[in-house]
């Protein structure tokens, strides 16, 4: 669609990105840091889950760099966004977990070509911020219900407050199913496959 100079492009935010059934019993949050090492153990235990439970587990992703300890995550959650117009988000996300140690604005451009963007200002709007506020909202949503350090998981907008590893998650979420209760339906936009 075409703009008209001095328009800004309406940005998909990441609460509209998700992947899994838009049907599915149970809906999973995240909320991470790409260039934490834990998020990025989180991230192959999501990856497992989402095989595990497909057709019945729906997941999202939401930024929360720790800027003060991580100086490239919020320009690598800025890239996730930046890739998400083109509905490469998921490749692009788990690129970044993969190569969690080099995050530099260079190193971003290639994994967003990796992951098949083909916008040609890719590089000048991450220089420019162009997604920074994308990725504020979500900073900012998450400090509003108390989050100070990540991984930080939602199951049916519930806070989940037990450990971080594919039994104990595995047995939450059957639970869940157990208990028939759907969540509430959530407004998403297209759900993409998972590279």
């Amino acid at each position: 669609m075409a703009q008209s100079k001095g328009q800004l492009p309406e940005i998909i935010p990441t609460k509209d990105i998700w992947v899994g059934d838009k049907n599915a019993q149970v809906k999973m949050v995240m909320y991470g840091d790409y260039e934490s090492e834990v998020c990025s153990k989180a991230n192959i235990i999501v990856n497992q889950l989402m095989e595990k439970y497909e057709g019945k587990l729906q997941f999202n992703f939401r930024h929360f760099p720790l800027t003060r300890i991580h100086q490239r995550a919020h320009k690598a959650a800025e890239a996730s966004v930046g890739a998400a117009q083109e509905g490469k988000f998921w490749p692009m996300h788990n690129l970044l977990f993969e190569h969690r140690r080099r995050l530099g604005t260079i190193s971003l451009k290639e994994y967003a070509k990796e992951a098949g963007v083909t916008d040609k200002n890719f590089l000048t709007k991450l220089v420019d911020s162009v997604y920074g506020w994308s990725v504020r909202a979500d900073l900012l949503e998450g400090a509003d219900k108390g989050i100070k350090d990540v991984p930080v998981f939602y199951l049916n907008d519930t806070l989940y407050k037990g450990q971080i590893n594919l039994n104990a998650l595995s047995k939450e979420i059957d639970g869940l199913l157990k208990s028939k209760k759907a969540p509430a339906a959530k407004k998403t936009v297209a759900v993409k496959k998972r590279a």
